[in-house]
Parts: C-alpha cells; sequence; structure tokens
C-alpha cells in the first residue's frame, strides 16, 4: 500500500483460519488502521489482493467514541439503530437476542450517556452482532476502557469464539491482554508482517 510516493507497507501474506483468534500488533504508525480499511474495502490496496472465504460475513467493533452525558438513546435504541427503522417482530427479537448475549438486557433502558465505557462498547458489539456475523475486527475496541471492563469485553469475545466460532482479529497495542486471550499474532513493523503463536511473540517486540 502506498500513499502519494510513501510505502505503508509491500509484500504482506498472511492467512486467517475459520474459528480464529489473533491481534494484529505493532508501532504506531506501522499501518495497522490502513490494513484494516483494506480488508473491509474502505480502502483499495496499491496492488496484491486479499481474499475471505465466501461465507464470511465481516462485523466491526471500534473504539468507542465519546458519547455524551446527555445523549437521550437507551442502550437498547441505540443497539437497534444497526436495523431498520420500523421494528418487526423478528427484529426486536433478534436485539433482545443480542442484548442478552452481550449482558445488557437488564439495564437495556439505560441512557448511553449515563453507562460506563465498559457498557458502550459492549453496546457497539451488540450492534455488531446484529448483522450476524461469523467474523468480527475488534479495532481497538479495549483502549480506552479500564481493567475489568476490558476483562469483561474480552471474555465475551472468546465466549462468542466458543460458542459460535466467530473469527476474531483484535487490532490491540495491549501485548498482556492479547497474551491472556488471544491464540495468534500478527505483528507489522516496518513494512512487513509476521505471524505466529501468541504464546511465541518475543519480548523484544513489545
Amino acid at each position: 500500500m502506498k500513499f502519494d510516493k510513501k510505502t505503508i507497507f509491500s509484500d504482506l501474506s498472511f492467512k486467517l483460519k475459520q474459528g480464529s483468534m489473533t491481534a494484529l500488533l505493532g508501532p504506531n504508525g506501522t499501518g495497522k488502521t490502513t490494513l484494516i480499511n483494506i480488508l473491509m474495502n474502505m480502502l483499495v490496496p496499491t496492488s496484491g489482493s486479499f481474499t475471505f472465504a465466501k461465507t464470511v460475513r465481516l462485523g466491526y467493533v471500534p473504539q468507542f467514541r465519546n458519547i455524551d452525558a446527555e445523549y437521550p438513546l437507551s442502550i437498547e435504541a441505540f443497539v437497534g439503530l444497526n436495523s431498520a427503522i420500523f421494528k418487526t417482530k423478528k427484529t426486536k427479537s433478534a436485539i433482545k437476542k443480542q442484548l442478552e448475549e452481550t449482558n445488557l438486557y437488564k439495564i437495556r433502558h439505560t441512557r448511553m450517556g449515563e453507562a460506563s465505557g465498559g457498557q458502550k462498547q459492549r453496546a457497539y458489539l451488540a450492534q455488531a452482532l446484529l448483522d450476524n456475523p461469523n467474523m468480527i475486527i475488534l479495532d481497538e475496541a479495549t483502549a480506552s476502557l479500564d481493567p475489568l471492563a476490558k476483562d469483561e469485553l474480552m471474555q465475551l469475545i472468546k465466549h462468542l469464539n466458543e460458542k459460535h466460532k466467530i473469527t476474531v482479529l483484535f487490532v490491540t497495542h495491549d501485548v498482556p491482554l492479547a497474551r491472556k486471550y488471544m491464540q495468534n499474532y500478527l505483528y507489522l513493523n516496518n513494512r512487513q508482517i509476521e505471524q505466529g503463536k501468541m504464546s511465541q511473540f518475543e519480548e523484544a517486540y513489545e
């Protein structure tokens, strides 16, 4: 991938197995966000190509953005933004299912503006799950959370992986968290990428 004459990365080659959990690691400015944007078809690579299996349904969970304390929508209504305006019985049932899946159903009437960071982030995850993905990209999704909220979110991701076989690509700078929950890593640096088992990730990279 190049921007003008600057090469962001070149000759990247990697595979993600169905049902795997992989951390995308690397220093700031190495192109992790660019790579994610390419995988989501938001950027076209300068050359080369990538292919998802035809069965892949991709979901995306961003780092939660600061939501104003006066934001009026409830958690339930916020999650429902990712569905049709007119909610059918089937849609309402799907929203309820994902609120339960993300442990938000009991607080579904809480306004998003009053929700904790971890609750907001789980609401973003519930939004993504409404599309019934079998692969999720978590883009710095734990970056602004306290340690307890990070673990709550990642335990949930682990559950989704184990119960529903959802493939996970987790963009993060938090190597200890990646070690705890991810099986594999992609390390992006110096325009190249390295792939391996998270348990064997070199300390020198950190």
